[in-house]
């Protein structure tokens, strides 16, 4: 048995800080009220990791890189046969990963533009115009379901393997490293890289200050009245 480095520390804190942030707009969108500006920025906050996450996907560490887990049919058919060997996602558990990115974008980005004319107007929807906003925001309502439902899929997919196949798949994602069954040691892992980190973080910044609105110029002070003499 030998000890494998599979997930890198950007890796873990994006799993638990979405985690988080997931947890924060679920609750603070169903208390509704003045709790509304948080959940509006708890979006905000899910829509910076996400794009974090899709950077350092491409550039980042060899486990976190989309490439290195995301198979084709072969891959997913060698597994379900036993047939699959690695570390890190298998192929049924990357379309997992891709599935639940897919729809935590899509519940953003509905977010974003949609308004119900009661508590809460999303910082871009003043870019469309009413009717659309109301579609998005419906659309963000029904997807609440489908994105619950997914995480509890992959909740049961996390019991399933600790109390089926006796493989903590928690316990990597605490501390990064996995025991497997190898005739020799694995190698070294990876050394981190400083540069792709900096840029995932600048790219992710960049997405939630366009996405809050901070690409727009202020309005225009209103002018105050001037005072017309009685004479």
């Amino acid at each position: 048995m030998h000890a494998v480095r599979v997930w890198d520390l950007p890796v873990r804190l994006f799993h638990w800080l979405l985690t988080a942030g997931i947890a924060v707009a679920f609750v603070t969108a169903k208390i509704g009220g003045a709790m509304m500006v948080w959940h509006g920025r708890a979006g905000l906050f899910v829509l910076g990791l996400l794009v974090f996450r899709v950077v350092w996907g491409c550039i980042g560490s060899p486990h976190a890189r989309f490439a290195s887990f995301v198979r084709g049919p072969a891959a997913i058919r060698a597994y379900l046969q036993g047939r699959w060997r690695g570390t890190g996602h298998n192929p049924l558990g990357a379309l997992s990963v891709i599935g639940l990115l897919a729809f935590v974008g899509a519940q953003v980005g509905t977010g974003l533009f949609s308004n119900d004319d009661i508590a809460f107007q999303g910082p871009l929807a003043g870019a469309l115009d009413e009717a659309w906003s109301a579609r998005l925001g419906a659309i963000h309502l029904q997807l609440q379901y489908v994105l619950i439902g997914l995480v509890l899929l992959h909740v049961a997919a996390i019991v399933y393997y600790l109390a089926v196949k006796r493989d903590n798949l928690v316990k990597p994602m605490l501390t990064g490293w996995k025991t497997i069954e190898a005739a020799t040691p694995p190698p070294a892992p990876p050394r981190h890289r400083p540069l792709a980190l900096v840029i995932a973080a600048a790219v992710a910044l960049a997405a939630v200050l366009a996405a809050g609105g901070g690409w727009r110029a202020a309005p225009a002070p209103v002018a105050a009245p001037v005072a017309v003499p009685a004479w």
